[in-house]
């Protein structure tokens, strides 16, 4: 055994910026792979988009026709809203689409009791579509006052990398439950998917065909075309005939019904169900899920930063990002699209996946969204996918997304017992509360908090389901209370790492990164 070298022992440099990318945010790759990478987000997000879909539509009384027209609508703000926010929000390649916490809301407003009046199952759903929108217009008003405001900017000013560690973490580790569950709902199609996966990305592209465009770049659609094949192939040769109907709906390939229910071509517009209809329970509960959803997108928006190469986003930045979200929001409510918008977990794990983190790939995969959610038939083809296949990815994509968190772990003094607290309470509550909400409802059919306000139960319900943003309450408060006035810590937490991000002028990074285009930074200045 040879004897250890010097510079061995010598710890890892810190990296302000991720160096693991062939293409970072503002290197645009050849058109080609622009392309191709540009069409594995679309491909990625639109599992979430048919998950929402399948869980809320036929709850509202909807058919697979309602269904197609909601995934349309959904896909179309989603690129519109990502083009918003690549412009002129955070301006990272981040993919803004359907935000699973709140689904939460939305459920509830739909089992409301005042909609069981409704016999004919069609005027229901038009009916709770529209209090479904006017709630996500009173939230995204809530979240533009945050963000446009500054409101948002006084939190990102006080945050610390140890601070952040727990909620970017649990911002893409917290959505376990949608990932290997899902697989098992049909693991002759989910665990190949898995497999093949890990296989082409992880290994043929650094070992048997290394630098291959095929591995190294559109690993998720080859997964996706081999599985989705094999699939068709088990679901006409009978392979599922005997199985049960949930079975059956998750593994085969012709029960989406959403091919049959989709127009040729659509074009979704404001007030297509009818207008808004506003109630204050309603809207409550939706202003709790946009709060929730909000961290979760800070959350991601950190993971964002870390895998398209840039330096951390100044405040005054996210705050103008959180602004355009609620924008957005606002928008899904005009439109009809069940969920608020929020920066997608998955996508950023695919930032990393292909070490493509450029921004133009952003908006070549919002133009598909744009296209697909107008030619109707040619999107559901691709929408009829089993959801066990996008959940394979996502075992993937959202374990990527979690470790943008754990890096942060570089700027922080883990040789401290502050620092082991603060990050094992708000990891480990981050995880066991949520799931203690979880499980308390699944038993008894509500939360654990069961006053006579609906409105209130629904709020604290929400808030705290969601790990991400309990493990930044947690791990927020006890950071800038507990020790903070001892010396050491400002360099234990890692402060001194971003305090030069803290203000727009003090790196000039910044601006190569995060300036508006078209000259726009002159008359809407950052600090």
């Amino acid at each position: 055994m040879s004897p250890v070298k010097a510079e061995d022992l010598v710890p890892f440099p810190v990296k302000e910026q991720f160096g693991g990318l062939d293409y970072c945010i503002t290197s645009p790759p050849p058109w080609l792979t622009t392309v191709f990478v540009g069409f594995q987000h679309y491909l990625v997000m639109l599992g979430t988009t048919v998950l929402i879909a399948t869980i809320i539509v036929p709850l509202m009384g909807g058919g697979h026709e309602e269904k197609a027209i909601v995934i349309q609508t959904i896909l179309f703000l989603a690129g519109i809203n990502t083009l918003l926010q690549v412009h002129f929000g955070t301006r990272l390649p981040a993919v803004m689409g359907g935000s699973y916490t709140y689904i939460y809301p939305a459920v509830a407003i739909i089992l409301s009791p005042r909609y069981a009046l409704f016999i004919d199952p069609l005027e229901r759903f038009v009916y709770t579509m529209r209090s479904l929108q006017g709630a996500l217009i009173i939230a995204g008003v809530f979240q533009a006052v945050i963000g446009f405001f500054g409101i948002w900017r006084v939190f990102i000013r006080f945050l610390s990398p140890l601070a952040a560690v727990p909620f970017v973490t649990l911002s893409g580790l917290g959505l376990f439950y949608f990932a290997f569950p899902g697989v098992a709902k049909c693991i002759e199609v989910g665990l190949p998917a898995l497999v093949l996966l890990v296989l082409f990305a992880e290994y043929a592209a650094h070992f048997f065909a290394k630098g291959s465009f095929v591995f190294g770049r559109c690993a998720v659609l080859v997964t996706v075309v081999i599985v989705w094949i094999y699939a068709e192939i088990l679901t006409a040769a009978g392979a599922f005939n005997e199985r049960g109907p949930v079975t059956q709906f998750s593994c085969r390939t012709d029960r989406s019904g959403i091919i049959q229910g989709s127009p040729w071509v659509r074009f979704p517009y404001p007030f297509q169900w009818g207008y808004p209809i506003f109630c204050f329970q309603d809207c409550f509960a939706m202003m709790a899920a946009s709060f929730a959803s909000m961290i979760e997108s800070t959350g991601t928006l950190i993971a964002v930063s870390r895998y398209a190469g840039a330096t951390f986003c100044p405040p005054s930045v996210f705050s103008r990002g959180i602004g355009w979200e609620g924008i957005s929001i606002i928008l899904d409510g005009l439109c009809g699209t069940l969920t608020g918008t929020a920066a997608s977990v998955e996508n950023a794990g695919l930032l990393a996946l292909t070490r493509v983190g450029s921004r133009r790939v952003i908006k070549i995969a919002a133009l598909f969204m744009i296209f697909f959610s107008l030619f109707g038939k040619f999107g559901a083809l691709l929408a009829s996918i089993p959801l066990p296949l996008f959940s394979a990815l996502y075992c993937v994509l959202f374990a990527y997304s979690a470790g943008a968190g754990l890096c942060l772990l570089q700027y922080c003094n883990l040789n401290t017992l502050r620092t082991k607290f603060i990050l094992s309470i708000s990891l480990f509550l981050g995880l066991s509360i949520p799931q203690y909400f979880l499980v308390y409802e699944m038993f008894f059919g509500f939360g654990p908090v069961h006053t006579h306000s609906v409105a209130f139960n629904v709020m604290v319900n929400v808030i705290f389901s969601s790990p991400a943003t309990v493990a930044v309450i947690i791990a927020y408060l006890l950071d800038c209370t507990h020790l903070y006035w001892e010396a050491n810590v400002r360099r234990d937490r890692g402060w001194h790492w971003w305090e030069k991000f803290k203000s727009y002028r003090y790196d000039a990074r910044s601006e190569e990164f995060y300036a508006l285009p078209y000259g726009l930074s002159k008359y809407f200045p950052s600090f």
